[in-house]
């Protein structure tokens, strides 16, 4: 190499570095942060849309429920409709064979793991980082899919955890109160959240906490408390603010969020919420909206409620919007659905109300709009259900098993598909 070759090289590797000092080198340029209330990567203003794909992992694996194939296809497919935000599932927790719960689990007693599994996490993250795709971790769950609240507070004291379609949801909430103040349950939890924060992946050799496939930790899918009660609201506060203190100790680098659903996921309680995205450690603020769940759309009318769920969505939005600008944070809606037409859940059924849902909530997102993110639940690609609730040895939808298989989720052959690729090229304009 001659000396001017050289020279010029030098020069280039040193406005390259400068270049990184100016934006903040104290983590890789490619994770994602947050700068003045902004979702920042590559040292630009950073919006997306994304999707829930709770089950990747479990695909990822070379053991029961594994298929590389499809998900190398169904990441291939999303990665070109530009959907490179992914939220998934850590993995389940406790015994397989459990009604309405995901399985195989990750976790089948405390601290002891399915390793075929956790490489198949492994794995999961080393195709992610292939296609420039990232992952919002969940590690905990108040509903009973995946374990959860229920299946720790088990572990702890002894009690079988309720099954919602069985024993019904209010029993079910009463006995997830006693989560907050398990301590018991809690110290399994922070265990666990201890192994998978703090593992290096079997393949790379790469530390999680150096893994730009990560776009984000969060601690529970809509961790609630589900109780008023002053001490019950004491201890759901602790055991958060201590799972947060206990990721980021573990992973300064990326960002935290707590996975909560906002205002129906507070107990309808501003206080409580401002507590929640309070919290040291936790970077943005993440809600939910489930019109059909909440009573904003209905069953036998999907289509001529749907300018009631519009309006609601927008109070929700707005209201939400405000909060995270007073906190200084960024918003996302990170878990949104719609049902198909006729509350049919068939591969084969229509989507023309859902379809006008995900346009409108998909126009909210934007630099100047009220969310920098959006996921809508969640992405069934490929799947061909062969029931109508979850059976082992099913192909895996975005419905968990808990569902009917395919009436939220968004099948490759759906006229929604078109919508999304639609809403990204807009948000792309940007």
């Amino acid at each position: 190499m001659s000396a001017n070759i050289m020279k010029k090289a030098l020069k280039r590797a040193l406005v390259a570095c400068v270049a990184l000092v100016a934006i903040g080198c104290s983590q890789p340029s490619s994770l994602v942060s947050v700068q003045d209330g902004q979702f920042v990567r590559n040292g630009k203003p950073f919006t997306y849309i994304g999707t829930n794909f709770w089950y990747g992992p479990i695909l990822a694996s070379e053991g029961r429920g594994g298929n590389y194939q499809r998900l190398t296809q169904e990441l291939d497919t999303l990665k070109a409709l530009g959907i490179t935000n992914l939220r998934v599932l850590v993995g389940g927790d406790g015994a397989d064979g459990v009604f309405s719960r995901v399985e195989p689990t990750l976790q089948t007693a405390p601290g002891v793991y399915n390793d075929t599994l956790l490489v198949g996490l492994d794995r999961f993250l080393v195709e992610l980082g292939k296609r420039d795709m990232q992952a919002v971790l969940f590690l905990n769950n108040s509903w009973e899919w995946s374990g959860g609240y229920g299946q720790y507070l088990e572990w702890a004291t002894g009690e079988k955890a309720l099954i919602p379609l069985i024993d019904g949801y209010w029993p079910f909430m009463q006995q997830m109160r006693k989560f907050q103040t398990s301590k018991e349950s809690q110290e399994l939890f922070y265990n666990h959240v201890k192994n998978i924060v703090g593992r290096t992946n079997s393949i790379t050799g790469k530390p999680y906490k150096e893994d730009p496939a990560i776009f984000s930790w969060q601690i529970g899918n809509e961790p609630r408390c589900f109780s008023d009660d002053p001490e019950i609201r004491e201890g759901f506060i602790g055991w958060l603010t201590e799972t947060a203190r206990i990721i980021k100790d573990l992973d300064p680098n990326h960002m935290l969020s707590t996975g909560n659903e906002g205002y129906m996921g507070c107990e309808q309680d501003w206080d409580l919420l401002e507590q929640v995205n309070r919290i040291p450690g936790v970077d943005y603020m993440t809600i939910h909206i489930w019109p059909y769940n909440w009573g904003w759309a209905e069953e036998n009318d999907l289509e001529g409620t749907l300018p009631g769920s519009f309006v609601k969505t927008q109070e929700y939005l707005e209201t939400h919007a405000s909060f995270a600008k007073m906190l200084g944070m960024p918003m996302v809606c990170e878990e949104f659905g719609f049902p198909r037409d006729g509350f049919d859940p068939a591969r084969t059924s229509t989507t023309r109300a859902r379809d006008e849902y995900y346009k409108y909530l998909f126009s909210q997102v934007g630099p100047s709009r009220s969310l920098q993110g959006a996921n809508f639940w969640g992405w069934s690609g490929f799947a061909i259900p062969q029931h109508t609730q979850w059976e082992t040895g099913d192909p895996y939808t975005g419905d968990p098993a808990q569902e009917a298989q395919g009436l939220n989720g968004v099948y490759i052959t759906d006229t929604t598909v078109a919508v999304i690729r639609e809403a990204i090229n807009n948000l792309n304009q940007y």
